[in-house]
């Protein structure tokens, strides 16, 4: 499970240093776009579980061509150097506006990479709508 937030600071050469943590330097991961502004990286057996998701529903749905299409189109494999740092493409980094300051956070399967200043914009407008999207969000089994 990935969970957690670090403040780490994205390199002039586009390199940044995974969480100790998440530090396994034979840990393949992809990095590709994310939703919501941020950058979405995950390992590579659960980026393959994502998709077969996806592809289980059907692929004679546009909206699951084209979220296939957002998922790996740009999508990039990576494995953390002896250090534990990553570089990150260019163009992910142009898409979601990274700049010094970077927020590395856990989601559950995945670790979502947003620019500091934009995260926090958007975790303060979830703040006021907490409760009305966990009563939304959840459902029993």
């Amino acid at each position: 499970m990935l969970i957690g937030k670090y403040y780490h600071n994205l390199e002039g050469n586009g390199r940044i240093s995974l969480p100790k943590k998440f530090r396994n330097t034979s840990q393949s991961w992809i990095i590709t776009r994310g939703l919501d502004g941020c950058l979405f990286l995950l390992k590579k057996e659960n980026f393959s579980n994502e998709l077969e998701k996806i592809n289980q529903v059907g692929l004679t749905k546009k909206a699951n061509r084209d979220l296939v299409r957002l998922m790996t189109n740009e999508a990039s494999e990576l494995t953390p150097d002896s250090t534990g740092r990553i570089k990150l493409p260019n163009y992910l980094i142009e898409f979601a506006q990274l700049k010094k300051s970077l927020v590395i956070v856990g989601s559950l399967n995945r670790l979502e990479i947003w620019d500091q200043e934009r995260y926090h914009r958007y975790l303060d407008q979830l703040e006021s709508k907490a409760e009305s999207i966990a009563e939304q969000a959840y459902v029993a089994e």
